[in-house]
């Protein structure tokens, strides 16, 4: 899939939202991506995850791992794509944790995929944990990559580079005009 298909099919599941949004990171914005309408779509996010395991080229990946929520269906679906083992992060008490019994096998080489990544702190977790386990980090994948500095400095190999600005809480044009914010992003779900 080249970029414009990528982006067309964003638009074409109307992914791609206008409004007054906070993001997982905090920051505001008024274009939200909201890629759960493209996977829920499971012949789109089968596509979508051959084409992250085809952009990967030949780094060798021996597990695939994810922040919950956004993560956890492109991550699934890029892990099976690579005929791989994969695992998923939770917060507990405000923290990314790997439950359920998920572990890092020492010395394993982690592909980290996340859905949408604006600074990347989900992220950064996720791989705080991977090299805390013993592994190490093969790189991160996304649909969406929304530009900016990220909170990480593994490559990022995203699907899309979609320019959206976003600001601060208190530069934020949208809260001084008084316009009413929408919060979609998975981090305000209680464990």
């Amino acid at each position: 899939m080249t970029d414009e298909e990528v982006l067309r099919a964003l638009q074409d599941a109307g992914a791609i939202l206008s409004g007054h949004f906070v993001l997982t990171s905090g920051r505001h914005s008024d274009t939200y991506v909201q890629c759960a309408r493209v996977l829920e779509d499971p012949a789109l996010t089968t596509r979508l995850a051959q084409e992250a395991a085809r952009r990967i080229g030949e780094r060798h990946v021996d597990l695939v791992a994810a922040p919950a929520v956004g993560g956890i269906m492109i991550g699934f679906a890029v892990a099976q794509a690579l005929g791989v083992r994969f695992i998923f992060s939770e917060r507990e008490n405000g923290s990314m944790v790997f439950r359920r019994g998920f572990s890092v096998p020492e010395g394993a080489s982690v592909l980290v995929v996340e859905d949408v990544v604006t600074t990347g702190g989900s992220v950064a977790e996720v791989i705080g944990l991977v090299c805390a386990a013993g592994g190490r980090v093969a790189g991160v994948v996304s649909l969406i990559d929304r530009g900016g500095r990220k909170a990480f400095d593994v490559e990022l190999m995203p699907l899309l580079r979609l320019e959206v600005e976003s600001w601060d809480a208190s530069e934020c044009r949208l809260c001084a005009a008084g316009v009413p914010t929408y919060s979609p992003g998975s981090r305000r779900l209680s464990s």
